[in-house]
């Protein structure tokens, strides 16, 4: 055990700490692991203390600070609450407010002043930290955000996520979080209902490249359950199959869990994006000629950038005849679950099956479930229904508006939310033939997310995808969109890029 020893340039006397009186009484021996140094190594100089500063540190009040404090904790949160609500509900989302305050790191790092010093400040310079976090954060709950696959600002959510860490709880016992650990089996139930299934498990996870990890993992272990204990010795070589428009985390976990990226077996997709399984069936034969072993499909509903849909009933007929999928309750437990005797005494005085937490490869888990339930709670099935609808509605919408105006061009029709589409700038307009066509165009998306970005007028994604050049991604995802933030985002890039 290491012990921290704290050596402060200034000692003050044993008889005064922030002007309060020792208390009487004699000196105890401390043991020698809590013995004072006698040397402070950062300092080079020696730093006598005594054992009745100790005592004196032990025994004395609370130090001058809001710990412990509930008056003062309550105006600060209030002072708080009331910054975020000014500068993220309301700004945050209106129109005519920035989506970012662009500024060069280092430019950023001096208006931020993160240095973290020895010397607290006053709350007043602390409401105006939270003031500049926020305004140099971007807000991705405003209307023009269309960067990444989530977007907008539910309040119910936000009241969820507000309680869970003002609770500040794990989710891996019932003992410590019973109203989360009910709340999740509820939740999971119902999204399970959603797909069609009446029995099954799950956790919520940090996100889908976690997910996705944990889905290789347990179709490993329910190959081979030996694999828990040995490791890769129990191991022949193994091959999974999946679409060359998988999320990248499949190879990312592929190597995490030891398989290594080699053992990722990619299956080529139509021009739509989606999973072929007569390919599927020659990547398998062909595994299995080379001598590996055939474990594990993992097909995608929505790829990340063209918004694809796998087939799966298909792909599901390839699995059933090649034995790749087998549904086993309670796997999650018994891959996992190591029966950690100081969190998982089966000896407990209620149901042991709800303490979780062994089902999963973390310790401590925070509450995901509260906010997704609260929502649903408001907003009940056909409200969350209605935002879908909304959704796909605007996502028509502004493909039909993109076909009426020169310079934009879909790279497909969308299948999903995800539209991507080109613009094409004045000057390359009817150059499609020209060699250096496909050079050009890939720089008109870099250079129009910069302007936009430092004008703070909106963000949009853009990559290439194969041999097509570099192209936006549109996301239609937050739920307070309208027709007018539409008619916007066509509007500005004609702006942006008026002059290319």
């Amino acid at each position: 055990m290491q012990v921290l020893r704290v050596c402060p340039k200034v000692r003050k006397p044993a008889a005064e700490v922030e002007g309060r009186q020792a208390r009487p009484g004699a000196a105890r021996s401390l043991p020698p692991s809590l013995q004072p140094s006698s040397h402070c190594p950062a300092e080079g100089r020696r730093a006598p203390r005594s054992v009745q500063d100790f005592i004196l540190m032990a025994d004395s009040k609370p130090l001058l600070s809001r710990d412990g404090d509930p008056m003062a904790a309550e105006a600060l949160l209030r002072d708080v609450f009331g910054i975020v609500v000014d500068e993220i509900i309301w700004k945050g989302t209106s129109a005519s407010e920035k989506v970012c305050e662009w500024k060069e790191p280092e430019e950023l790092k001096q208006l931020l002043d993160l240095e973290l010093r020895s010397q607290g400040e006053p709350q007043e310079q602390i409401l105006e930290r939270c003031r500049a976090v926020i305004h140099y954060s971007v807000k991705t709950c405003h209307p023009r955000f269309f960067n990444q696959l989530f977007s907008g600002l539910d309040p119910h959510a936000l009241a969820g996520r507000i309680i869970t860490e003002s609770l500040n709880t794990s989710q891996y016992t019932y003992e410590i979080a019973p109203v989360f650990v009910l709340m999740e089996e509820e939740v999971l139930k119902k999204l399970r209902a959603l797909v069609g299934w009446s029995s099954g498990d799950g956790v919520f996870c940090p996100g889908g490249s976690i997910s996705n990890m944990y889905a290789v993992n347990l179709a490993r272990y329910q190959r081979y359950p030996d694999c828990k204990r040995r490791g890769l010795r129990a191991l022949p070589p193994l091959a999974l199959f999946t679409s060359e428009e998988c999320h990248y985390s499949i190879k990312k976990g592929a190597a995490f869990l030891g398989l290594g990226t080699d053992s990722v077996r990619v299956v080529k997709a139509d021009e739509r994006g989606r999973m072929i399984p007569e390919d599927l069936e020659r990547q398998i034969s062909l595994a299995e000629a080379e001598g590996a072993v055939p474990f594990l499909v993992i097909a995608t509903s929505g790829t990340t950038v063209l918004g694809a849909f796998d087939p799966l009933e298909a792909i599901a007929d390839v699995c059933q005849r090649h034995g790749l999928w087998m549904h086993v309750d309670n796997l999650l437990k018994y891959c996992h679950g190591s029966q950690a005797s100081y969190l998982f005494q089966q000896d407990k005085f209620y149901d042991v099956a709800l303490d979780t937490g062994d089902k999963v490869v973390q310790c401590g888990r925070r509450v995901d479930c509260l906010k997704l339930w609260l929502m649903w709670k408001a907003q009940g099935g056909q409200g969350l229904e209605c935002r879908i609808d909304q959704a796909f509605s605007l996502t028509r919408y502004l493909v039909k508006e993109m076909k009426k105006r020169e310079g934009f061009e879909l790279v497909m029709e969308p299948e999903f939310v995800n539209v991507c589409f080109w613009f094409v700038p004045p000057s390359l307009r009817g150059q499609q033939e020209s060699p250096d066509y496909s050079e050009r165009l890939a720089k008109v998306a870099p250079l129009l997310k910069e302007r936009m970005v430092k004008e703070g007028s909106m963000m949009i994604g853009y990559q290439p995808h194969g041999t097509k050049s570099n192209f936006f991604r549109m996301v239609v995802a937050n739920p307070a969109l309208t027709r007018a933030d539409m008619d916007f985002l066509l509007n500005e890039l004609e702006r942006l890029g008026q002059d290319l």
